[in-house]
């Protein structure tokens, strides 16, 4: 009876940091002050990023100046007038006034005007989606700094448990080196151990705080001063359709729609170039008088493209467009092997998850309450449990950097179709 109480014991002891990891999200900021710290989701947490960072504010600022490029692109060309006064003075008379005054207009090309305001459109729309693209890329990375914070913390929560347990293991080690029944170099190799632990929990610790400094930092520092993260490190992760992430790419993803707009516009300063030959006509009308005479006109100027028929401005603008359709079509051939590639980064992910959550970690917290169980009863030396608790260690930490990497592969697939751009 004494014996499989013993057992229980240990067996209790040696599951529950894989609980305490699989129970706990996490981070506060301030752990001195959690207890009034502001709870912040995911969703919050990017929000407020995305609202006071100051190169999307920035990219704001583009969008507008676009838009002002548009309505300068559609205002029209302002009449001209000139005024002419002078004297006139016949022979064998006196000098007479003379007024003259003309007024003309110039008329655009409609070819050449649509090309232009076309042209203006395309650079707004290419603006919002360097706006939309300067979005999707700075939620992915808060989000992936998030959960760099909550693999952190979960490792120094795992990294807390361990110690305890190498603790009540050295001071059980003390008492029966003390007593004489085991040798000294035990008391050693647990003390190193101890040390070993402590070491790997500060560093967890502070690795977490780095990486919560850092979205602050993306923040532009207007974070609550005392907050912590409310996310689930261990929460489930949808699986991903690998044909639906890629119809999504090639439809929402930013840089891809940017480039389509890239397009349209250079092939509109091809149009505008080709139009260019013609650039409009002037209308004129003048009107001059003398002390007795009167003199009115009507005129009409057109440039004629006998000199120069912008050859130079249309090859330019031809090889633009065609540098720009190549762009696009390596950007959206490469869009799709990216998305081919996270996708299996995060299916590779998930089988390691799956394989380490339900296999190898039991199967090492099995052989850990073994070599316990055996070196209580004198069955086993010390080494063989440190040896255990390596193991078991080893494989937690391989299964917290699996599941830290299925969540990033999960925001990379994210990130590639465009589901940031607009909708956080």
């Amino acid at each position: 009876m004494k014996k499989a109480a013993v057992m229980l014991l240990v067996m209790a002891s040696a599951a529950a940091p894989l609980r305490a990891v699989q129970s706990h999200g996490w981070s506060g900021a301030n752990p001195a002050g959690q207890e009034s710290a502001t709870d912040i989701t995911l969703d919050q947490l990017t929000r407020v990023v995305l609202h006071h960072n100051p190169v999307l504010r920035s990219a704001q600022f583009g969008v507008e100046g676009a838009r002002a490029g548009v309505t300068t692109a559609s205002a029209l060309v302002n009449p001209k007038v000139e005024l002419q006064q002078g004297q006139w003075q016949p022979s064998g008379m006196n000098r007479q006034p003379m007024r003259g005054w003309t007024v003309s207009q110039p008329i655009e090309n409609p070819m050449t005007r649509n090309a232009r305001i076309q042209a203006a459109e395309s650079g707004l729309m290419i603006s919002g989606q360097q706006l939309a693209m300067a979005r999707n890329d700075l939620a992915a990375q808060v989000r992936t700094r998030a959960y760099e914070a909550l693999l952190h913390q979960s490792e120094a929560e795992m990294a807390t448990e361990t110690l305890a347990l190498l603790q009540q293991v050295r001071d059980r080690i003390r008492v029966r080196v003390d007593t004489g029944e085991a040798p000294r170099y035990e008391l050693i190799k647990a003390d190193a151990e101890v040390i070993h632990a402590s070491e790997r929990q500060q560093s967890s610790q502070l690795l977490a705080q780095q990486s919560l400094l850092e979205i602050n930092r993306l923040a532009a520092g207007q974070l609550p001063v005392r907050w912590k993260l409310a996310a689930n490190f261990h929460e489930d992760v949808d699986i991903a359709d690998l044909v639906q992430l890629q119809a999504q790419a090639e439809q929402n993803n930013p840089e891809l729609i940017s480039l389509k707009h890239e397009l349209e516009r250079a092939q509109a300063h091809l149009r505008f170039a080709q139009a260019a030959r013609w650039p409009g006509l002037e209308l004129r009308y003048s009107e001059n008088q003398e002390p007795d005479v009167r003199q009115s006109a009507w005129g009409v100027v057109m440039q004629l493209p006998l000199l120069d028929q912008r050859k130079g401005p249309i090859a330019e603008a031809q090889a633009e467009v065609g540098r720009i359709q190549a762009r696009l079509d390596g950007r959206r051939t490469d869009l799709q092997l990216q998305v081919v590639l996270a996708w299996r980064s995060f299916d590779m992910a998930r089988l390691r998850v799956e394989a380490l959550g339900q296999g190898v970690v039991r199967e090492a917290e099995a052989a850990l309450r073994v070599a316990q169980a055996a070196y209580r009863f004198g069955e086993r030396g010390i080494l063989d449990v440190l040896d255990a608790q390596r193991v078991l260690r080893g494989v937690r930490s391989d299964w917290l950097q699996a599941r830290y990497q299925l969540h990033a592969a999960r925001i990379a697939l994210d990130h590639l179709a465009g589901r940031y751009a607009h909708t956080i």
